[in-house]
C-alpha cells in the first residue's frame, strides 16, 4: 500500500474530489495547510498599503491506496489540479507498513477499504 499525500490550491479540490468519487476513490483526509515554494508568496494591498503574504494558503488531500492505484491516482490530481503556473503543488507518494481497522481490528486492504 502507498500513501498518496498531495498539497493542490484550494480552487481546485471540488473538481478533483467530484473526479475520485466518480472513479471509486472515496476515502481521503483533507486538511488546510499554508506554505512557500518557488511561489515565494504574494502581495497585497489593504487601504492603500501593500503587504507581503509569505505563505499561500492550500489545501493537503491525503489517501492510502493499493500499489496497482498510485498512476492513476497521479493522473487524476495532475489533470484535475494543473494550471501549468508556479503554485500547483506537489504530490508525495510514500510506503505504507500497516493499517489497521480501530472499531474492528481489521488490517491491510480489508482495512482501507
Amino acid at each position: 500500500m502507498k500513501k498518496v499525500e498531495s498539497i493542490i490550491r484550494a480552487e481546485a479540490f471540488i473538481n478533483l474530489r467530484e473526479a475520485l468519487s466518480t472513479r471509486g476513490f472515496s476515502g481521503l483526509t483533507v486538511s488546510e495547510a499554508a506554505g512557500c515554494g518557488k511561489q515565494k508568496g504574494k502581495q497585497g494591498i489593504f487601504r492603500g498599503n501593500k503587504f507581503e503574504i509569505k505563505l499561500v494558503p492550500r489545501i493537503k488531500v491525503e489517501m492510502v491506496i493499493d500499489d496497482d492505484q498510485v498512476e492513476d491516482i497521479i493522473d487524476l490530481i495532475v489533470e484535475y489540479c494543473s494550471t501549468n503556473t508556479v503554485g500547483d503543488g506537489k504530490i508525495f507518494i510514500f510506503p505504507v507498513e500497516e493499517v489497521i481497522r480501530i472499531r474492528s481490528g481489521e488490517r491491510g486492504k480489508q482495512a482501507v477499504l
